[in-house]
């Protein structure tokens, strides 16, 4: 039998299982502000005039990408400074570390990021963690080409062993694809946890950027500003989280830009707030010294 409403009242929507509450409050209205305190961030240290940002993570997962949307934001256009692979091989596009200058208004800013191999999985395929390891603590020099069977050491000739403090990395960026993460495998797990715990005891902070988050959620997808309402989304921080060590006030989901060819408010202002933060960190660490 077939039960009608009374006349005046509405049926309850189904709950859409994608929503979620609030993770948190975001303003997605907030891109000239943070645009502003990037632009005039001033270093705790007087005498260097930037702070290095390595930005690591598994292959395919946008590292490149990553560092050509934050130049997009600055620039206020697509740009392609790194260099990134439109085809699916499964194996790193980058193969030589690589700093990048970030420019607004033709003026340096007080920040660099570099670039190195993806991480795989294989003991001997992609960047190993004591070349990442060595990355941040200023030993490999700009333009070394990383060999995955051969780590850099102190014995090897390119080996910085006086590195100045601005070839130092003072923030860790793992760049993570929250479409594909699953973290099944153990192999790669266990080189995550092995950088995290040999930069802990250099006080180095560490910081996840999660990308590729319309492609993770369907609902994100349809509406990017919606990303803080995600189930999805928030179950793959909650995951980073635990499996990664890193916490959930470190985690930055982000939609890289990938197709586009005009900039676009929503897809600065979460990459900025997670540079925000990325920066903050950096220059609390100048701050403590002993670096």
């Amino acid at each position: 039998m077939k039960y009608c409403l009374p006349e005046g009242i509405a049926p309850v929507a189904k709950q859409d299982p994608i929503n979620w509450k609030i993770l948190r409050d975001f303003d997605v209205g907030q891109k000239a502000v943070l645009l502003k305190r990037l632009k005039e961030f001033t270093l705790s240290n007087p005498d260097i005039d930037h702070i290095g940002i390595l930005v690591a993570g598994q292959i395919g997962a946008g590292k490149s990408s990553f560092i050509n949307s934050v130049t997009n934001v600055f620039e206020g256009r697509i740009t392609n400074s790194a260099q990134v692979n439109s085809s699916a091989t499964g194996r790193s596009f980058t193969e030589n570390y690589k700093t990048y200058r970030i420019r607004s208004g033709g003026a340096d800013l007080p920040f660099v990021l570099r670039d190195v191999m993806g991480l795989e999985p294989e003991k001997f395929e992609g960047s190993s963690v004591e070349d990442i390891v060595n990355a941040v603590l200023g030993h490999i020099r700009e333009k070394y080409k990383f060999d995955p069977k051969d780590s850099l050491n102190f014995k090897t000739e390119p080996f910085n062993t006086d590195p100045t403090l601005s070839e130092k990395a003072l923030c860790l960026v793992y760049i993570i694809d929250a479409s594909t993460i699953d973290f099944t495998d153990d192999k790669l797990i266990e080189k995550l946890e092995a950088i995290r715990l040999k930069l802990k005891e250099k006080g180095i902070p560490q910081v996840i950027v999660m990308t590729k988050v319309d492609e993770a959620c369907p609902l994100v997808k349809n509406n990017l500003r919606k990303i803080y309402h995600s189930k999805k989304i928030k179950e793959k921080m909650q995951m980073c989280s635990d499996k990664v060590g890193v916490p959930m006030t470190s985690i930055f989901p982000v939609k890289n830009y990938h197709e586009e060819i005009d900039t676009n408010d929503t897809i600065d202002v979460l990459i900025l707030k997670a540079l925000d933060q990325i920066l903050h960190n950096a220059d609390d660490r100048l701050r403590e010294g002993d670096i």
